[in-house]
């Protein structure tokens, strides 16, 4: 169960805007908080990086897809403030999203996003349907551990949806989700420190002609 302190952090998506005061020891405290925020999500990035790119634990005789992830140049990293759908794309661009929505406490969004992508995939009815209440009570009803923020009657139509599950069941909710990742998080993402870093490029460094 969600606490209601999470789900107001929730609702701004982690914002660190609001200050609690404009006093010198309120302003320091807030920028170490988000030093220390920084800094967690930047480890668990590299962490899930490294992690993602080493080989699984398989079990014996089946073979695995391993997952790479490739540091971008600063130029591709540059083409992911074009538009969201290139961060997107972008393999590395959407983990390093992840691990930043998950600083902010809203890795729900890209998760549900995502799971919506792999559902709309899905051909078989069984595995629609299985798919579609999975979805429903990880994402949409009341309490859910990964609960999204849409209104009451988005969620209510998902309910009566997923009675006869369609690979439309969950369009208006993912929309919405978008949106507020595009409009809010993604924006906050492009001006973080990390962000930044990767669009630098190396400085060349050349040695002073003897005279």
């Amino acid at each position: 169960m969600q606490s209601a302190m999470f789900l107001a952090v929730q609702h701004d998506c982690g914002s660190m805007d609001k200050s609690a005061g404009n006093s010198p020891k309120s302003e320091e405290k807030r920028e170490k908080m988000k030093r220390t925020l920084l800094k967690d999500w930047k480890t668990r990035l590299s962490y899930f990086l490294q992690n993602s790119s080493s080989p699984g634990k398989t079990k014996a005789g089946k073979k695995s897809k391993q997952q790479t992830f490739i540091k971008p140049s600063p130029e591709e990293a540059q083409l992911w403030s074009e538009a969201f759908d290139e961060l997107l794309a972008s393999k590395y661009g959407l983990a390093a999203f992840r691990a930043f929505l998950k600083s902010e406490f809203c890795e729900e969004n890209i998760e549900f996003w995502l799971a919506c992508e792999d559902f709309k995939k899905t051909k078989s009815p069984q595995k629609l349907s299985s798919k579609a209440r999975k979805i429903y009570t990880d994402f949409i009803e009341k309490e859910a551990p990964k609960e999204i923020n849409i209104d009451f009657q988005t969620k209510t139509l998902i309910a009566q949806n997923i009675q006869e599950a369609t690979s439309g069941c969950f369009t208006t909710a993912q929309k919405r989700v978008y949106s507020l990742m595009e409009n809010n998080s993604y924006p906050r993402f492009l001006e973080s420190e990390f962000y930044q870093d990767l669009c630098k490029k190396p400085q060349i460094t050349t040695e002073p002609h003897a005279t």
